[in-house]
């Protein structure tokens, strides 16, 4: 999961449920600074929640473009239900196509961090004409590496056994080990973590990793995609192989953005740089102006 380093609302951003076809979503909704380039859609990771994207959604206004980061069916604030065939990868896929067409901006530019990124992949083939691009950041079509296996099926194998709070607890030393001794998160930030853990539904958690652990690699369906693919990750990456990152990448003709010094979570740690990054994908992508125009003369 990422973990944010503030709570507070960058300008110009809300908070609201985003009414869909699919049922309301949780969404933090930021608008741009002047001329809107463009929209993007923010899928968040395992574990994670729209707030995982909060040191982003600012400079990607700065940059010109509307964020909307959204809690999937189930997690944190977005209702979601108990069973386990509501978290299946079609399902999911379903939910992103919706929120995209419900911002009323056209097709999207579509951001999937870490498990985000599964579920991009699966919308991005469900429904092309929704979406202007695809970014995977920090999420490959291929599998993850095997020490994140490893914790993935402990995590979902204390879910079915423990009770929710004794596995926060145990998640919560898992995190702490390694770090800087005397280095500890703010309090809010603690309560943040236990507060969206306690949220989210136990088949959410249990779905999502199922479908980490099972994802096939999808690397010959990405080259099939009609619109531009983009490739980011920092080059301390852990979750999925840097190699496999790379090759992927090579493999898919993607564009390629590695961000120097940044783990899974570049988004956290290093936001200026990678909105910058990504603007600059967005903005070279041929017709994006086109579009962009034709979706502000539907507003007026």
């Amino acid at each position: 999961m990422s973990k944010p380093r503030s709570l507070a609302l960058p300008p110009r951003t809300r908070g609201y449920r985003l009414a869909t076809a699919r049922g309301e979503f949780a969404v933090l909704d930021a608008q741009p600074a002047g001329r809107r380039h463009g929209t993007v859609l923010l899928l968040p990771g395992y574990t994670g929640s729209k707030e995982d994207f909060l040191a982003l959604l600012g400079p990607l206004g700065e940059a010109g473009y509307r964020a909307v980061a959204v809690d999937g069916r189930g997690q944190h604030e977005s209702p979601g239900p108990r069973g386990r065939a509501a978290y299946r990868r079609k399902a999911l896929a379903l939910d992103a196509v919706a929120q995209a067409a419900a911002l009323g901006d056209g097709p999207v530019h579509l951001l999937g961090h870490s498990f985000g990124g599964l579920v991009a992949r699966a919308a991005a083939g469900l429904a092309p004409d929704a979406f202007v691009s695809l970014t995977l950041l920090s999420s490959g079509p291929g599998r993850v590496a095997r020490p994140q296996r490893i914790r993935v099926l402990a995590l979902r194998g204390a879910l079915a056994l423990l009770p929710k709070e004794r596995v926060w607890q145990a998640t919560r030393w898992l995190d702490g080990r390694g770090e800087e001794p005397g280095v500890a998160d703010p309090p809010e930030i603690v309560r943040f973590l236990r507060w969206r853990w306690m949220r989210t539904r136990i088949a959410q958690l249990s779905g999502a990793g199922r479908l980490l652990l099972g994802d096939p690699d999808g690397t010959e369906a990405l080259r099939t995609l009609p619109f531009p693919l983009h490739i980011a990750y920092g080059d301390e990456e852990m979750v999925w192989p840097v190699p496999d990152l790379a090759a992927a990448a090579a493999r898919t003709g993607a564009h390629h953005t590695v961000v120097r010094g940044a783990g899974h979570s570049p988004n956290v740690s290093h936001p200026e740089e990678l909105a910058e990054r990504l603007a600059a994908f967005w903005d070279g992508i041929p017709g994006r102006i086109t579009a962009v125009a034709q979706a502000e003369a539907r507003r007026v």
